[in-house]
C-alpha cells in the first residue's frame, strides 16, 4: 500500500479525520467514565494526587465501622447501667423495709435501776421538802388601843364578866296577888288570872304556842304542846330534861303541857336558851338529858322577878322570837305577833384577841377542816368513837378538828392547824387525844411580835381558805386584808440522785457518755429527755416507768449487739455505787420479725445475682464495657489518633456489694444502714461511671461524624482533581462530529477530483 500515491488533498483529509476520531474517542471515554483524568497519560499529578486522596478516604472509610461498633459498646454499657440502677434502686427499698419493720429483738440489751420517786420530768428521784415558816398578819389582844401583841395563852372568847347578856324588867306572875317571877314560874297561865294560878301575864297564853320558836345563836327552840314525854319516847337523838328535850347540839323543845295551865316554866325556858347559846351542855343517854353549866359560864337567871339571859364566852348572844313572847319575858317592850329580837355583844379584854372568832366559823387547812363552835369543851368520856380530846380542840385523828371557843386559845388554833397538816400527829384512845409532833417537824408558834409562825409541814404546801371572819381573826387575810388563801411553799430539797454521775464507754463507735444529774441547769441532766439527747451520741436511749425504773437500752440502730461487750458500752459512775443496776444481757430475737427480715435477707440476694448476669450480659459485638473489657478505637489511617476504654467490673462484688447472711444482716437498723450506705455507694458509682462513659460516647460520636465529614471532603478533592466537565465535553463531542462531517465532505470534494481524471480513461 506504500506504493499508492494519494493526492495531497485526500491525504491531508484523512488525516484531518484521523485527528478528529482520535479527540472525539477521548471525549467520549471521559463522557462514560466522568472523568477527564482516567490514567497517569492523562495527568499524572492529577491522577496520582486524586489516588492519594482516594486511598486515604477508603483508608478512613474502613475505620468507620470499627467507630461504629465503638459507639454501639458503649451503648450497651449506658444500657447496662440504667438497668444496674434500677436494680440497686431495688435493693434499697429492700433494705428500708427492712428499717420499717419491727425490730427484729423483743427485748434490747439494757442496764436498769429503780431511783425512787423519778419521773420524766424530774429523774433525781423523790424530792426531799422540809417544812417553812410562814408568818400571818400580826395579832393583837382587845386591850384598848388594839397595840398589845397577842400570845399563845390569849383566848378566843372572852371572860365570864365580859359576856353579852340581857337583864329584862321585872315580871309578876298570873295570879290574884302578882308576885315577881320565879323560875318554877308557869309560861301561862288560865286567862283572866285566877287567884290560884300562877304564870306569866296574860298575854303569854297566846304567845307561847303549840309551834312557835325562839330562835337564840343560830339554834332552834320549840314550843309544843303536851306533856313532856318519858325518857324512853323521846323523840330519837333527843333527851328529856325537866319539860324540855334536847339533841345535845343546842336545840331544844319545850313541852308546854295541856289545858289553860302550862307545865313548862320559864326555868324550863332558861335552861333551852343556856343550851342554845352554849352556857349549859347537855350529855343524852337512854333518852335523858343531864345537864351541866360549861366551866366558867353563868346560867341565865331571875332576879327580883327580872330575867337576866347571859350569852357564853364563845359567841355574842342573840335571841329572835315572838315580840308577845319576848315581853312576857320582860326582854323587850315591842308587842305583836310578828318577830322581835334582843341581843348582846360580847366585848373583848386584855386576855382574848381584838377580833373574837364567830360560832360555825371554819378552817380549810390543805383540805382538811377546823371548825371553831360555841360551846364548852367536852370530857373524854363524851366525844365520838374514834375522836380524842385536846386542850380544847376535839379531833377525829385524820386532820379534822373542833375548836371550842368558850375556853379555846390560840394555842389551840396552832394545835389544829398543825394536826391538819401533818406537823403534829395524835393517837386517840377512850375519848384522850395525845399529841406529838412528827419527827423533823417543827411545830407553829406565835412569835413574840404577835405573828402566827405557821409551820408549813413536808406533806404538801400550805393553803388555808375558811369561812366567817376566822381569817380576818387570824391574820390570814393578807397585807390589804382582803385575800381569801393564805399560802405558803415547803422547802424543796435535790432528790436522791442529784449530783451523782453515770457514765458509758463508747458503744458501737458512738461518743463515750459522761452525765451528772442537776436541775439541768450548766450542762446537769434532769429530765429523761435530757438524759435521751446525752445518750444519743452513744447510740443509747433511756426510758422511765410510772415506778420510778429506769431503762438504758441499745438504740434500735444497734438492737443487735450487747452492753458492755465488745461493742462497748461499760456502765460506770458515782451512780452505780449509789444505785444497784442490773447486768446487761443479750438481746432476745423476735421470732416473727427474725422471719421477717430473712425474707428480706433472701430477696436482697437475689438482686445481686441479678446485678451480677445483667453487668455480664451488657456486651456487644464481644466487647462488654462492664465486665472488664477495654474497647480500643482507631480514628486515622496511620492508628496514630486511638481512644482506649477501661471497662469496669459492674458485678455485686465488683460494686462492693455481696450477699447477706440470715441473722446477721438486716437484723437491727444499724447492719440495714450499712447495706444502705454500700448500695448508696454503688449508686454513686454508677453515675460516675455512666458519665465517664457518656464523655467517651460524645468523643467516639464526634470523631465518628468527623470521619465521616473528612470522608467527604478528600472524596471531593479528589472529584475535583479527575472529574469531566460533562458540559465541556459534550460541546467538544459536538464540534468534534461537526468538525468529522465537514472533514468527510471535504474528502469527498477531494476524492472527486480524481474520479475526474478516471473518467478520462472511460
Amino acid at each position: 500500500m506504500s506504493g499508492i500515491t494519494l493526492s495531497s488533498a485526500v491525504r491531508q483529509n484523512l488525516l484531518s479525520l484521523q485527528n478528529t476520531a482520535s479527540l472525539a474517542s477521548i471525549t467520549q471515554n471521559r463522557l462514560a467514565t466522568g472523568k477527564k483524568v482516567n490514567s497517569a497519560l492523562d495527568n499524572p499529578v492529577n491522577f496520582f494526587t486524586a489516588s492519594g486522596l482516594d486511598s486515604r478516604s477508603n483508608d478512613i472509610s474502613n475505620l468507620l465501622d470499627g467507630i461504629g461498633n465503638g459507639v454501639q459498646a458503649l451503648k450497651a454499657a449506658d444500657t447496662g447501667i440504667t438497668s444496674l440502677t434500677n436494680l440497686i434502686n431495688t435493693a434499697k427499698s429492700i433494705a428500708n423495709q427492712a428499717l420499717q419493720a419491727q425490730i427484729g429483738y423483743t427485748t434490747k440489751s439494757n442496764v436498769s435501776t429503780t431511783i425512787g420517786g423519778a419521773t420524766s420530768s424530774d429523774l433525781r428521784g423523790t424530792t426531799t421538802y422540809t417544812s417553812a415558816t410562814a408568818s400571818s398578819n400580826v395579832l393583837y389582844t382587845g386591850t384598848a388601843g388594839g397595840t398589845t401583841a397577842a400570845a399563845s395563852t390569849t383566848t378566843l372568847g372572852v371572860a365570864t364578866g365580859n359576856v353579852g347578856a340581857v337583864t329584862g324588867s321585872a315580871v309578876s306572875d298570873n295570879t290574884a296577888t302578882p308576885a315577881v317571877i320565879t323560875t318554877a314560874t308557869a309560861l301561862y297561865g288560865p286567862s283572866g288570872g285566877a287567884a290560884a294560878s300562877g304564870g306569866l301575864t296574860t298575854q303569854a297564853a297566846s304567845a307561847f304556842t303549840d309551834g312557835s320558836t325562839f330562835t337564840v345563836d343560830g339554834h332552834t327552840i320549840t314550843f309544843k304542846s303536851g306533856a313532856v314525854p318519858a325518857a324512853a319516847s323521846a323523840p330519837t337523838g333527843y333527851g328529856v330534861s325537866g319539860n324540855i328535850a334536847t339533841d345535845g347540839s343546842g336545840n331544844s323543845i319545850v313541852y308546854l303541857g295541856t289545858g289553860t295551865q302550862s307545865t313548862g316554866t320559864v326555868g324550863d325556858l332558861l335552861n333551852a336558851i343556856d343550851l342554845a347559846s352554849g352556857v349549859q351542855n347537855a350529855v343524852i343517854a337512854s333518852g335523858a338529858a343531864t345537864l351541866s353549866t360549861n366551866t366558867s359560864q353563868t346560867v341565865s337567871n331571875i332576879t327580883a322577878g327580872a330575867i337576866t339571859v347571859r350569852g357564853s364566852t364563845g359567841a355574842d348572844l342573840s335571841i329572835t322570837g315572838k315580840a308577845d313572847a319576848l315581853k312576857a319575858l320582860g326582854l323587850t317592850t315591842a308587842t305583836g305577833t310578828g318577830n322581835a329580837t334582843v341581843s348582846a355583844a360580847r366585848t373583848t379584854l386584855s386576855t382574848s384577841l381584838g377580833t373574837l372568832i364567830t360560832d360555825g366559823s371554819t378552817l380549810n387547812v390543805n383540805g382538811k377542816t377546823v371548825t371553831f363552835k360555841n360551846a364548852g369543851t367536852p370530857l373524854a368520856a363524851n366525844v365520838a368513837t374514834g375522836s380524842g380530846v385536846s386542850g380544847n380542840i376535839v379531833t377525829d385523828g385524820s386532820g379534822n378538828s373542833t375548836v371550842y371557843l368558850e375556853k379555846g386559845t390560840v394555842a389551840d388554833v396552832l394545835n389544829a392547824i398543825d394536826l391538819a397538816t401533818g406537823v403534829k400527829t395524835t393517837t386517840n384512845a377512850s375519848g384522850t387525844a395525845t399529841l406529838a409532833t412528827a419527827s423533823g417537824a417543827t411545830a407553829s408558834s406565835i412569835a413574840a411580835s404577835g405573828a402566827l409562825q405557821i409551820s408549813t409541814g413536808t406533806a404538801a404546801d400550805l393553803t388555808i381558805s375558811g369561812t366567817g371572819n376566822t381569817l380576818a381573826a387570824l391574820g390570814l387575810n393578807g397585807n390589804t386584808g382582803t385575800a381569801t388563801t393564805f399560802t405558803a411553799s415547803r422547802s424543796a430539797g435535790a432528790g436522791s440522785i442529784s449530783g451523782k454521775t453515770l457514765t458509758f464507754t463508747s458503744f458501737n463507735s458512738g461518743t463515750a457518755v459522761n452525765v451528772t444529774f442537776g436541775d439541768g441547769t450548766s450542762g446537769t441532766v434532769k429530765t429523761l429527755d435530757q438524759l435521751n439527747t446525752s445518750l444519743q451520741a452513744n447510740n443509747l436511749t433511756a426510758t422511765v416507768d410510772t415506778t420510778g425504773k429506769l431503762t438504758i437500752s441499745a438504740s434500735n440502730d444497734y438492737a443487735s449487739s450487747t452492753l458492755g461487750g465488745i461493742k462497748g458500752g461499760a456502765i460506770g459512775g458515782t451512780l452505780t455505787s449509789t444505785l444497784t443496776f442490773t447486768t446487761a444481757g443479750a438481746p432476745v430475737a423476735d421470732a416473727t420479725s427474725s422471719s421477717t427480715r430473712s425474707g428480706l435477707v433472701s430477696q436482697f440476694n437475689n438482686i445481686l445475682s441479678q446485678i451480677t448476669t445483667t453487668a455480664q450480659d451488657a456486651s456487644y459485638n464481644g466487647v462488654n464495657l462492664l465486665n472488664g473489657d477495654t474497647l480500643k478505637l482507631v480514628f486515622n489511617e496511620k492508628s496514630t489518633s486511638t481512644l482506649s476504654i477501661t471497662g469496669v467490673s459492674f458485678t455485686a462484688s465488683g460494686l462492693n456489694l455481696s450477699n447477706l447472711t440470715s441473722g446477721t444482716d438486716f437484723v437491727d437498723n444499724a447492719s440495714t444502714n450499712g447495706v444502705l450506705t454500700s448500695l448508696n455507694q454503688a449508686s454513686v458509682t454508677l453515675r460516675s461511671q455512666a458519665s465517664t462513659f457518656g464523655s467517651n460516647l460524645s468523643v467516639v460520636q464526634n470523631r465518628q461524624d468527623f470521619s465521616k465529614n473528612l470522608i467527604n471532603v478528600l472524596q471531593t478533592g479528589s472529584s475535583q482533581l479527575t472529574l469531566a466537565d460533562t458540559n465541556e465535553e459534550g460541546a467538544n463531542l459536538l464540534a468534534l462530529q461537526t468538525r468529522q462531517q465537514l472533514s468527510l465532505t471535504s474528502l469527498s470534494l477531494a476524492s472527486q477530483a480524481d474520479q475526474a481524471v478516471l473518467r478520462l480513461f472511460g
